[in-house]
């Protein structure tokens, strides 16, 4: 059986916070029958609105979710609740699955088969077509993005020769149709990029000195573009990155793999409306390394969900070509989830000159995963910009970002130092977990 996960553990899964606070109010329901858990598997009856209760399976071992429902999100709440059940001590264990959720298991193994199969004949297929229109379509692809680069350019001379101070009235009037034609030439990192500017540009007091620094990195962006060539591998890749070039997930598991008991120590989702992003913070026990996974889901589809908050997961990682080296896919597992490894943070000075070496390497960087040990959670002085600081033994400091975690930082603190799982980014330290006794409380 692998190891118990915590309440805290089960509802970072949850796609949204109404399904985790549905998903904590069904699992303390009487609603519950035929609950049981064997090795890697937890499954339960829950009774719905229909004569027939709803039959649901939860995989420990990636996890996957099965469950009879209507529901479209991803897991649903019976299977958060299930898992909270399990989590409390509220599910009896046995030797053996039950009979459906074993069935379960097996189609999900004999599909997995069949893609494995699939997949080992699409690479056979590849290694022996003829590579010469997909290098015509590459050179095709290049020359567009080229294209756009360089009108992103002039445009870029205009706002300077023209100036911004009209920038907080035109909006996005002034930025969509630049970033419409980006899109069409293949560059939607560029694109994005740009879409951004008419949000800092309605971003309040000194928005014109935030703009200007907006646009200065844009320029840097076509400028270093434009000089691929000069520029070192891994910065060059980074620029293509940037730009909105796109890794095969194939490619990036061919390159070498470093495996390590890796720690989950955070997850976090963003959406621009189109796109779901889920940003998984994961470090290395023995390596110290700190990696990033992500995984994307248009409307309608679903988040990987195999990367549990609390849990360590011995596997082969692959890192995506670029200047910083943070982006990885998961590789080869090694085993099933385990618990943490002791986790220990940097102090504050430590932390700032990763941040100095990250944009030293890679300009456009937005924030950085970190880990702060021995930190103490303070009000700013009076007169600071920050409301909150994270201060180390030291004295050293930075802001806290104000967001809901917050007041769950300080609640779980309780004023005693405690490990800080974050991002890095230019307003100060975005908190994502904290570890005020080695217990991993996600916020």
């Amino acid at each position: 059986m692998p190891p118990r996960w915590t309440v805290e553990q089960a509802l970072a899964l949850a796609p949204d916070a109404s399904s985790a606070a549905a998903g904590r109010r069904l699992a303390a329901s009487g609603s519950w029958t035929a609950a049981g858990a064997a090795p890697g598997v937890v499954w339960g009856s829950c009774a719905g609105s229909g004569k027939v209760p709803y039959q649901t399976v939860v995989d420990l071992t990636e996890p996957a979710f099965s469950c009879s429902c209507p529901s479209r999100k991803f897991p649903c709440k019976h299977a958060l609740a299930l898992l909270v059940r399990w989590a409390g001590g509220e599910v009896a264990e046995h030797d053996e699955p039950a009979d459906a959720a074993a069935a379960w298991l097996e189609a999900r193994a004999a599909r997995a088969a069949r893609s494995a199969e699939r997949a080992e004949a699409r690479a056979e297929r590849t290694t022996t077509t003829d590579p010469r229109p997909a290098e015509r379509r590459a050179e095709q692809r290049e020359q567009r993005v080229s294209a756009g680069v360089a009108e992103l350019d002039r445009w870029l001379r205009d706002q300077v020769r023209t100036g911004v101070a009209s920038a907080d009235t035109a909006g996005y009037a002034l930025t969509d149709p630049v970033a419409a034609r980006l899109v069409d030439a293949q560059a939607p990192g560029l694109a994005g990029a740009v879409r951004r500017l008419a949000s800092v540009a309605a971003s309040g007091e000194g928005w014109p000195g935030r703009l200007l620094e907006e646009l200065a990195l844009v320029h840097l962006l076509t400028t270093a573009h434009r000089r691929l060539a000069e520029l070192p591998a891994d910065l060059a890749a980074t620029v293509r990155t940037r730009v909105g070039a796109t890794v095969r997930t194939e490619d990036v598991l061919a390159g070498p793999p470093v495996r390590d008991r890796w720690d989950v120590l955070a997850l976090r989702d963003s959406s621009d409306g189109r796109l779901t992003t889920r940003r998984v913070h994961v470090r290395g026990a023995a390596t110290g390394r700190d990696a990033l996974v992500l995984s994307f889901a248009g409307p309608g589809h679903v988040l990987d969900v195999s990367l549990v908050p609390g849990t360590a997961l011995d596997a082969d990682l692959h890192f995506h070509p670029g200047a910083l080296g943070l982006r990885a896919v998961v590789g080869a597992r090694h085993g099933e989830p385990c618990p943490l490894s002791a986790v220990t943070g940097v102090p504050v000075r430590h932390v700032l000159a990763a941040w100095a070496r990250a944009l030293a390497a890679d300009p456009w960087t937005s924030d950085l995963p970190v880990v702060l040990g021995d930190v103490h959670v303070l009000p700013a002085p009076d007169g600071a910009p920050a409301g909150w600081l994270v201060a180390d033994t030291a004295g050293d400091a930075l802001p806290l970002v104000a967001a809901p975690g917050l007041w769950t930082v300080l609640a779980v603190s309780g004023g005693r130092p405690v490990t800080l799982v974050g991002a890095l980014t230019p307003g100060g330290v975005r908190a994502e977990a904290v570890l005020p006794d080695g217990a991993l409380v996600v916020v």
